[in-house]
């Protein structure tokens, strides 16, 4: 069941999972909903999992994860040193891993890549995904790339340009090792997001797309 209010008469707070292949995924991929759901609610527990970093990316990794879980009520950052670009030659020490982490925690929400995102960590990540929690609620974002494997997103979180500037900010100052790729621009974050704020209608003027595939309402 979503909770989509997030209210605040329940035993504990609620629980939200982040999953990245790469040390900004998660931030590009659904760093403004992060910023606009702590925005809104402070009753938010965040497990946020890297799971390809270097010791330079990590650093960048955990720097980035601070800013954007500010107020959050608990946080939880791990950042693993899986080979980038091999993940379905590991497949099966990811896996491993999940399964720690399923012992570990229950999410309200799962983020994570989605499922025809055609990076094969990517891939890897959302099969796992889907493989280990069978009753949540997971949303899978979105990352532009080379490849123009974006779609047509069915779940958005829309928020305004404040959110929006702060996660480009957030991205440009934290990921130097990136800022020499041609595709590392203010102008494409922004871009994209104010695309799927057109099709959220977001009165703020921006959003972000995930796909929501199997979602439960309960009565």
């Amino acid at each position: 069941m979503l909770p989509l209010n997030f209210a605040t008469n329940r035993r504990g707070n609620y629980r939200i999972l982040c999953l990245g292949a790469h040390s900004d995924d998660i931030e590009i991929g659904c760093g403004g909903s992060i910023l606009q759901l702590l925005q809104r609610h402070r009753n938010l527990d965040f497990h946020w999992v890297v799971f390809s970093s270097g010791h330079k990316r990590e650093r960048e990794a955990r720097r980035s994860a601070g800013l954007f879980l500010r107020g959050a009520a608990k946080e939880n950052v791990v950042v693993h040193d899986f080979r980038n670009g091999y993940f379905p030659s590991v497949l099966s020490d990811i896996k491993d891993y999940f399964e720690e982490l399923k012992a570990e925690i229950s999410p309200d929400i799962i983020f994570t890549h989605t499922r025809h995102d055609l990076h094969q960590d990517h891939r890897a990540l959302n099969q796992l995904t889907w493989n280990t929690w069978r009753n949540h609620v997971i949303l899978e974002y979105e990352i532009p790339k080379y490849d123009g494997d974006l779609g047509t997103p069915n779940f958005y979180i829309p928020f305004d340009r404040k959110i929006g500037a702060r996660k480009i900010k957030y991205l440009m100052d934290c990921f130097g090792t990136q800022r020499d790729k041609h595709w590392f621009t203010p102008d494409t974050f922004h871009g994209l997001m104010r695309i799927r704020g057109i099709e959220a209608n977001s009165e703020g003027g921006l959003a972000e797309g995930f796909y929501a595939r199997k979602v439960v309402l309960g009565g």
